[in-house]
């Protein structure tokens, strides 16, 4: 008799898909899961916001835990899932040792989101002012990260770029990785048809949550470097700045004679996205993939952004607008996207293409789960060929847990 599918995903937080593209991922892992059978477990000690996911449309259950409380370890033994998510390591290193002990057989799988040593070395670099090389991924991020991965059974790769530095420069085995895009649906002809034309849009658009920090910097860069070129050229343009938890320090910027117009959170970004003309992502540090790179490909939206925004998305393909990280080029390219109806024409269709070629949906979801149903079936003889992982496992749960039963002590006696 086999053995129900029961999923426990414990989230670093609760997914918000309109105010970041990790909320975004989160619910594509989810609707893969779902379709497959799986009963699914959303759990996170995180506390929810007014703009997470409810789940109230879904057959999705939802429990609230705390951190460094045995009262997790009678939750999870109870519920006995098949597999647990992590999502990001920190949540792995919280909660990783405690499902080992109650449920030693259940499959561990890290969702990376993004490569955060990469992310933690771009930007050490650009705060020091000085090119970024190999060696800078060689921080304290990338041992506890590293460390995580091993201790999982499988662990979901973003980005291409990622998966070469996970292989490459710290030599991890392929056979704990799989290459996971995002997960989106196809673009069709009669799609295609419904979105706004060249003529019916208008305005520069910049969009991402400001919690972020790769795109609070960005928005700092189109203020001071940027914009200014651009308004000159184009004095009736506008460019209008998207984004949840804006703070006074982004209100501040807003200057309608300017043309820089502070927006805050969009309700439906897609709508936002698809009533504008070019996208700006400036983007200097972060890592993974970009949301809002996605998200304006399919809505035909051409973007400029820099090496960094454009890492991993396109493979051999033609970027859907521009790549550069001149500002004089940045701007150029800009203004030529958005004045040029052919070459605009020219970069939605590139844009299309990237999203139907590289980030169909059936095709990644059919590679997951195949990798899934494959370790489930052979997971004892996969871990004995991981014996890194064992030893960090071994490791981690010495110090790890008797650090974790500390604190929880001390809390007690407060």
């Amino acid at each position: 008799m086999q053995k129900e599918k029961k999923l426990l995903i414990l989230g670093k937080v609760w997914p918000e898909p309109k105010s970041s593209a990790a909320g975004s991922r989160m619910m594509q892992l989810i609707e893969a899961f779902e379709k497959e059978g799986w009963n699914i477990t959303f759990a996170s000690a995180a506390n929810q916001s007014d703009f997470c996911e409810t789940f109230e449309h879904s057959t999705v259950q939802t429990a609230s835990i705390k951190m460094n409380d045995s009262v997790f370890d009678e939750f999870v033994r109870e519920l006995n899932p098949s597999m647990v998510l992590f999502d990001r390591f920190m949540t792995e290193e919280q909660f990783g040792w405690r499902v080992v002990e109650q449920c030693p057989n259940t499959l561990r799988v890290l969702d990376m989101e993004d490569l955060h040593c990469l992310r933690h070395a771009r930007t050490v670099v650009m705060k020091a002012g000085r090119e970024f090389s190999k060696d800078d991924l060689f921080n304290e991020t990338a041992i506890r990260e590293i460390a995580s991965m091993y201790r999982c059974d499988l662990s979901l790769v973003i980005s291409e770029f990622e998966m070469e530095i996970l292989t490459s420069v710290f030599k991890m085995k392929e056979e704990l990785l799989v290459y996971l895009p995002f997960m989106l649906d196809s673009i069709t002809d009669d799609y295609i048809k419904t979105l706004p034309t060249f003529e019916e849009r208008n305005h520069f658009i910049s969009i991402g949550n400001f919690l972020h920090e790769p795109n609070w910097n960005a928005v700092q860069v189109l203020k001071k470097d940027i914009w200014p070129s651009i308004r000159t050229q184009l004095p009736t343009a506008e460019l209008h700045i998207y984004g949840a938890y804006a703070t006074q320090k982004v209100e501040q910027l807003h200057n309608p004679k300017e043309g820089f117009i502070i927006k805050g959170r969009a309700e439906d970004a897609k709508e936002v996205l698809s009533s504008a003309k070019v996208l700006f992502a400036p983007l200097r540090i972060g890592a993974g993939l970009k949301g809002k790179l996605a998200e304006a490909m399919e809505c035909g939206t051409p973007s400029v952004t820099s090496k960094v925004g454009a890492e991993g998305m396109a493979g051999n393909l033609e970027w859907p607008g521009a790549v550069c990280d001149e500002d004089v080029d940045f701007v150029s390219q800009a203004i030529s996207i958005y004045t040029n109806k052919d070459e605009w024409t020219s970069s939605q269709k590139n844009g299309f293409e990237i999203i139907n070629d590289r980030f169909n949906k059936e095709f990644h979801q059919n590679i997951l789960m195949e990798r899934i149903d494959n370790l489930l079936k052979d997971l004892e003889n996969k871990r004995r060929a991981n014996f890194i992982g064992s030893m960090l496992l071994h490791h981690s749960m010495a110090s790890t847990k008797f650090m974790s039963r500390w604190i929880e002590e001390k809390n007690r006696d407060k």
